[in-house]
């Protein structure tokens, strides 16, 4: 299976390791840590040094609760960094869901698209459309940030789930998105209680037969700290890697992570034993 991206035909034949470099100070996880450009820059150079096979940009925090940034405000974090990250030869995806930010970072050579309302606002779907070859990401959101996880998800959902991921996915290609462009994500943690996160994970192979890649989220999520006990979301890297091995292991090609090094050697052992 490749992912067909502006620059890139990326191979998923094995699992890919998507790099997390946040540009927000307000991110659950790492929020501050790399807020400047040459902070920013630095973590994306070592995310490559650690194995990282795409790098995604984020300028606002999507967690739980969290207020909309100014869309002057995004691109001011997002477009100085992403002038340089696309000189450093590996795909790169920008998340938002603004579509003058998408429009800003594709004139910019960006691959990617990430997007967390599915290309839901108004005008995004026509940036993504227009452009003639860059990958896009539609994930799945309960409802929006300020409100996901107030009034959850209820009942069983992995069928909604893929019922609403198809849906997007299908629109899209009735707007001329080719179906090698489109990657979907369940979306960990956006709208669903632990349990629910839970099921996504064991019933994957449901939202695989949709065709699509898979990009899973797991990392340092508030489920993995639900279930090990550790509050600190930094601290969640062994239960980050366990999930992100499991995922990888069922059949879901794209992982987005904070700790890139530990995942990539997790995959190496995996790669060892299903070599044999």
């Amino acid at each position: 299976m490749i992912w067909q991206t502006t620059r890139f035909q990326i191979d998923l034949a094995q699992p890919r390791v998507m790099g997390i470099v946040n540009v927000t100070p307000d991110s659950f996880s790492d929020g501050g840590a790399h807020a400047s450009l040459k902070q920013a820059l630095r973590h994306a150079e070592t995310l490559i040094e650690e194995g990282a096979d795409i790098l995604d940009i984020g300028g606002e925090s999507t967690r739980p609760g969290s207020p909309p940034v100014p869309l002057e405000t995004e691109l001011e974090r997002v477009l100085p960094l992403a002038r340089e990250l696309v000189k450093l030869g590996i795909p790169v995806s920008v998340d938002t869901y603004k579509p003058e930010v998408m429009l800003a970072v594709l004139d910019l050579g960006i691959d990617i698209i990430n997007d967390v309302w599915a290309l839901r606002q108004e005008g995004a779907e026509a940036v993504v459309a227009g452009h003639p070859s860059c990958g896009v990401c539609l994930m799945h959101m309960h409802r929006d940030p300020q409100s996901m996880q107030a009034s959850p998800m209820e009942g069983a959902i992995v069928g909604g789930v893929a019922a609403f991921l198809l849906h997007r996915a299908q629109k899209m290609e009735t707007l001329g998105v080719q179906r090698p462009r489109i990657a979907l994500d369940p979306g960990v943690g956006f709208g669903k209680s632990v349990a629910q996160n839970f099921s996504m994970l064991s019933q994957q192979s449901e939202l695989l037969k949709l065709g699509y890649p898979l990009l899973v989220g797991w990392s340092r999520k508030s489920s993995l700290g639900a279930v090990t006990g550790v509050t600190e979301p930094a601290k969640r890297v062994a239960a980050s890697v366990a999930a992100a091995l499991l995922a990888a292991a069922s059949g879901a090609r794209l992982l987005r992570v904070h700790d890139v090094g530990p995942t990539v050697e997790a995959l190496a052992v995996l790669k060892a034993m299903q070599a044999n």
